[in-house]
């Protein structure tokens, strides 16, 4: 079995045929699939995609593109409250990104604290999305550990090595999208090759970034396999072996997610 664990699900991109796009994911052996909150006006599509399907769990965040819109809506008492839900299992996404500047930087930052505050005291994952941000990204979570410990992992990862040990340093996963099957993605391809073995993850990141040899069409999550086969071949396992490590991985990160029987994957599938 194999877990996606970063889409979005909610998207209008799936609005037509979503039961579809579910049917292939379990037909490619997706058993667990993660839902990703990017804003708390959307929230509620987010959680209704998690209610409807028993193989889909969502959290509860805000992109740092909509810090200046929608990041004083969230602060960490309602991330808190809203987390309380059952198919809630983690905190964002949230970070920095200053490649397209879409809100203030000082707005992510004080967005990116709030979800902090909330990962650590619901102890639920961070979804940390950075682009162009590394260092400052890094110095808060530095901050914010030296306050109290949090869970959390670098999704979707594009960086430097270096920022991958930084997070890794600070107990952190690290999850790789379909980047990885990129022809010039040589330096996150390297990245992967030394990231611990029991701190891996998958994702899609769908609808954005199809893998080879889907790329420039539309991502769903039956299309994490061809991302996992290209990882599992860096790293010299099986795809059976990786689908395994980066399944235990998730639900050991994601602990309040229920792992799926083999029975109820079996019938998902039918």
């Amino acid at each position: 079995m194999l877990v996606d664990s970063h889409c979005h699900l909610d998207y209008a991109d799936y609005g037509a045929d979503r039961d579809d796009v579910m049917r292939r994911a379990r037909l490619a052996g997706v058993g667990t699939m993660l839902t990703i909150s990017t804003k708390l006006s959307a929230f509620p599509a987010v959680r209704a995609v998690a209610e409807r399907y028993p193989d889909v769990f969502c959290t509860v965040g805000v992109h740092p593109h909509e810090a200046a819109t929608e990041g004083p809506n969230a602060d960490t008492a309602k991330l808190v409250a809203l987390a309380d839900h059952p198919r809630v299992v983690g905190i964002g996404e949230t970070g920095l990104d200053y490649y397209y500047e879409h809100a203030p930087r000082q707005a992510q930052a004080d967005s990116f604290r709030a979800h902090i505050a909330a990962s650590r005291e619901t102890q639920l994952p961070l979804i940390v999305h950075t682009r162009d941000a590394d260092a400052d990204m890094i110095t808060i979570l530095t901050d914010e550990q030296n306050k109290g410990a949090f869970p959390g992992l670098l999704h979707c990862f594009s960086s430097a090595r270096a920022v991958a040990e930084a997070a890794l340093e600070q107990g952190f996963y690290i999850s790789f999208s379909g980047i990885l099957t990129f022809k010039n993605a040589v330096a996150v391809r390297e990245v992967a090759q030394i990231v611990p073995l029991d701190r891996l993850l998958v994702e899609t990141d769908a609808p954005y970034l199809a893998p080879v040899p889907n790329r420039g069409k539309r991502n769903e999550p039956a299309f994490v396999a061809q991302t996992a086969q290209t990882l599992a071949e860096l790293r010299g396992l099986t795809m059976a072996e990786l689908a395994d490590i980066t399944t235990d991985n998730f639900f050991r990160l994601f602990q309040k997610a229920i792992r799926p029987t083999a029975q109820s994957v079996s019938s998902a599938c039918a």
